[in-house]
């Protein structure tokens, strides 16, 4: 009989206040939708790190006239640089890639079905290098002051600066993302508060009488609290709805090519699932905390 009565209580009250209980769930549902995106933004940065770390190389870019005489690295000076670079502390292995062989690589993979760029590389000459891998990509700071003036290098890159380049974007948009969930998120939180204000006063005489048969104050005010729950789960539902058709039709689309081409790492179903599983509860549960305090210290009928 108690729960007929609170889950009715609760109906009324979301369709006394249709108005006002459509605007909370939908500003509850844009502002988890952007937390939602930057905790997404933050996954992808994260995926992507960790992603190309494993992969980073130093490399060590050596002068044309070593790149044409030097097939092999069988001769002076890139047999000591090599010999030298496995000496290293930190360093796991030590590749050399000839002219020819660098040429192909990026005929034959990294430019693969990029026709403009393959036009404006054919005539380009590849110089010869050597490939470090190193067990931590910091190491680049040791292995470059010592070997960067070394004869016979012409160049030392690092790939974990395209790694830093790559994460700062996402990072850009996990910013704006949270900014605008933090705007949101206050507009939802002043609805619920009002929500509950109104709702316990246009239900102040129902209230004031089940109070004087000798209901609890704490009973009295729970349908208020449910409501506010039941439009923030609502919310949630849109939410993360909204976040699985972004996926297809904004992420997909917008960087669907770099995913197909290995660039960065797929957003899969399970990197939604572990949004989803993060955002409801955090927008129940803010709801909830915002229903108590506006009944506590508002409404004190």
């Amino acid at each position: 009989m108690r729960f007929g009565f609170l889950f009715g209580e609760v109906f009324t009250g979301l369709r006394r206040n249709v108005t006002m209980t459509i605007a909370m769930i939908l500003t509850t549902a844009v502002s988890l939708t952007m937390l939602g995106g930057g905790l997404l933004a933050v996954r992808i940065a994260d995926k992507t790190e960790n992603y190309f770390l494993d992969r980073v190389e130093i490399r060590l870019y050596l002068t044309d006239d070593i790149s044409a005489a030097d097939l092999e690295c069988s001769k002076e000076p890139c047999q000591s640089l090599m010999s030298d670079l496995k000496k290293t502390g930190g360093v796991v292995s030590v590749q050399f890639v000839n002219s020819e062989e660098a040429t192909k690589e990026a005929t034959e993979v990294t430019f693969k079905g990029q026709p403009e760029m393959l036009d404006m590389i054919k005539d380009t000459k590849f110089p010869a290098s050597l490939r470090v891998k190193t067990t931590d990509a910091d190491q680049y700071q040791q292995i470059f002051p010592t070997f960067d003036t070394r004869p016979g290098v012409k160049q030392v890159r690092n790939d974990k600066e395209l790694v830093d380049r790559l994460v700062s974007i996402f990072d850009g948009l996990r910013n704006a993302a949270f900014g605008l969930a933090l705007v949101m998120a206050l507009a939802a939180l002043m609805l619920i508060a009002n929500m509950v204000q109104i709702a316990a006063f246009t239900r102040r005489e129902e209230v004031g009488i089940m109070r004087l048969v000798g209901a609890t104050r704490w009973y009295t005010q729970l349908p208020f609290l449910l409501e506010a729950v039941v439009a923030a789960i609502i919310g949630s539902v849109l939410a993360i709805f909204g976040l699985l058709v972004a996926r297809p039709m904004v992420i997909d689309r917008a960087l669907g090519q770099l995913f197909d081409s290995n660039v960065f790492p797929q957003v899969t179903g399970d990197d939604i699932a572990v949004i989803a599983l993060t955002i409801a509860p955090i927008g129940v549960v803010f709801a909830a905390i915002t229903a108590y305090a506006t009944l506590r210290y508002y409404v004190r009928e």
